[in-house]
């Protein structure tokens, strides 16, 4: 009888490992298998007269292969722009922040800052356009990041140098 339970218990314990390692390359291998569409949002005629400044997406942690980014980006009187040659490593929640700190390259230059959340990036690849709350002076917001909520990480940073 003995035998029997036990042989019940390796077999649960086998679901549950089975389950769990499942889940886990279903998480971090689909997204590199099979990935979403770039995004193709444009800008309107007014929107490109407001320039206020412009960026360039870095890998801030050059000895970490998945969490990477690339592009442009474009900040404009009440949008934040993600040029159509921007790209990041795909990965769980992720979001796009102003952040009041120049130069911003690790975690801690983030969580100790008051940033502003302007949403959840809605693809890898592609123009994407976040807009810039009512109130927000975007001369105290000297960096663009794209951040993951659910893990606390650095995903790509990009200063601003401001339009002339």
């Amino acid at each position: 009888m003995r035998r029997f339970w036990r042989g019940i218990a390796i077999f649960f314990l086998g679901g549950v490992l089975g389950t769990g390692f499942g889940v886990a390359l279903g998480f971090f291998f689909i997204p590199f298998v099979f990935p979403p569409p770039p995004a193709m949002e444009q800008l309107t005629e007014a929107d490109r007269s407001l320039l206020v400044a412009t960026g360039t997406f870095i890998h801030a942690n050059p000895s970490d292969p998945i969490h990477y980014g690339k592009g442009k980006v474009s900040v404009y009187q009440r949008t934040v722009f993600l040029e159509p040659d921007f790209e990041v490593g795909p990965g769980p929640a992720y979001h796009v922040y102003l952040v009041p700190k120049a130069s911003v390259r690790k975690e801690v230059d983030v969580k100790d800052a008051m940033y502003i959340d302007l949403g959840g990036l809605r693809a890898f690849k592609g123009s994407q356009r976040y807009a810039i709350p009512a109130g927000v002076d975007l001369k105290n917001y000297p960096s663009v990041v794209i951040w993951c909520e659910r893990f606390s990480v650095l995903i790509s940073p990009a200063d601003l140098t401001p339009a002339r």
